[in-house]
């Protein structure tokens, strides 16, 4: 499993320089993503997103635990610093199978989750937890070097539109994945263990297509030096890109969870009818991907950040009026959901589009990992700092809907407050 890849790999019949990929290899690296990522992005959300959050609810979970949940993800994006030097060494290719292959197995007992219900309480839930733990670490370790290998596909000012593309496939895998789900549990409540084999499945199938995914030639020789971390935090613009991601990011992490405890707990919806709520997310974000990929390379970053935090803001501070909605509750939820969907994606993809033009060419996998891992610490600690917190205080008397309102009105704000720091950035990008 040596790192170095066979010399000239992907160069054949093109011309292209020393090290780098051909336009055929190109070629069929974006045809590989498009075709799989679907599969990789139901197996991620089934293990890490809202089925999960679902599942504990059923095993007895409270609002820490499902902040905690929410949380593992993010913060275990710290083992991508590990893995980002052992691409010094490794071929990224490798690790992204290998990390593939170790969630895959790690999310077994989840299949079984007719069995962990069965189990004195809590032990599903610790089984379940610890599943979920381990899952959420080989993700992390996978997603090292997943856009690394991206970075070298598409062209330079097109960046928007594939990514565009990528995700409008996966949110419409996502959408009938949902749609099954939905109708599934209306059948089956609580029948989570065949929603996770689902899940599971297409982690197998994604494994086998991306052991064909081209990855950059290597000169032989000597390995090439560690990655130095702190470089890409001596440049104003990474810092600044940083911040306003960091808020906006960590205020969407934070909410969005609790719209769904709330809903559940407090306000009496089936798992059913969250999971209609749930596909609204994926709708939002399928409508408007390739749009807002089209829109970031032609008109720049800085109008789809702007619309989409303030249309998002919007949206999470209506997630206050939820408790008052009455028989309308889950049709106003399922509104929300699919208007923050739509401004999640096109911020999403301005994010991705920066981050590109920030990063050095032609290594950009420091920058892009260290970018990654830092967001992802710090936006993964506001639904565990939410979750204790709305813990406490709902120990404390304070009534739900006050509790909850308060924390969507924070976080609203904290979307907007994200505009600050883009000022004038996109300006300082290559």
């Amino acid at each position: 499993m040596s790192s170095s890849a066979p010399r000239g790999e992907g160069l054949t019949g093109d011309t292209a320089p020393p090290g780098s990929l051909s336009p055929a290899a190109r070629a069929r690296g974006r045809r590989l993503v498009i075709a799989t990522h679907p599969l990789g992005m139901t197996h991620h959300r089934v293990f890490t997103a809202e089925l999960p959050t679902l599942a504990l609810l059923g095993l007895g979970a409270g609002d820490a635990i499902v902040g905690l949940q929410r949380s593992l993800e993010p913060l275990l994006q710290v083992l991508r610093l590990p893995t980002l030097r052992a691409t010094a060494r490794w071929r990224m290719r490798n690790i992204l199978l290998v990390g593939q292959v170790a969630a895959i197995v790690c999310a077994t007992p989840l299949v079984f989750y007719g069995s962990l219900r069965a189990l004195e309480p809590p032990r599903g839930l610790v089984i379940a937890m610890a599943s979920l733990l381990l899952c959420n670490a080989a993700l992390a370790i996978a997603q090292t070097v997943w856009f690394p290998l991206l970075y070298h596909y598409p062209e330079r000012d097109q960046t928007g539109r594939f990514f565009g593309i990528v995700r409008t496939g996966w949110h419409a895998a996502l959408i009938v994945y949902f749609l099954a789900a939905q109708r599934w549990l209306g059948l089956h409540p609580g029948g989570f263990g065949a929603l996770f084999a689902v899940g599971w499945l297409c982690g197998v199938v994604r494994s086998a297509l991306l052991t064909g995914l081209p990855e950059r030639a290597r000169d032989d020789g000597p390995a090439p030096p560690a990655p130095r971390l702190r470089e890409p935090f001596r440049d104003a613009r990474f810092r600044r890109y940083l911040a306003a991601i960091a808020l906006g990011g960590g205020a969407r992490r934070a909410a969005a969870p609790f719209a769904i405890v709330l809903l559940r707990r407090h306000l009496g919806l089936s798992d059913a009818d969250l999971v209609v709520a749930t596909l609204a997310t994926y709708a939002g974000g399928l409508v408007s991907l390739y749009a807002f990929g089209v829109a970031a390379d032609r008109l720049g970053t800085r109008p789809v950040f702007w619309v989409t935090s303030c249309l998002g803001a919007a949206a999470t501070l209506g997630l206050a009026t939820l408790p008052f909605a009455g028989p309308r509750t889950l049709a106003l939820a399922t509104l929300l959901f699919f208007l923050q969907a739509v401004c999640t994606a096109g911020f999403d993809v301005a994010d991705t589009n920066l981050i590109f033009r920030i990063a050095p060419s032609p290594d950009p996998t420091t920058t892009l990992v260290t970018a990654s891992v830092t967001i992802n610490l710090l936006t993964g600690l506001a639904p565990l700092v939410a979750g204790l917190v709305l813990a406490a205080v709902l120990h404390a008397g304070t009534v739900p809907e006050t509790a909850y309102g308060a924390l969507f009105v924070l976080c609203a704000v904290l979307q907007l407050a994200a505009l600050l720091p883009l000022r004038g950035l996109e300006r300082g990008a290559h």
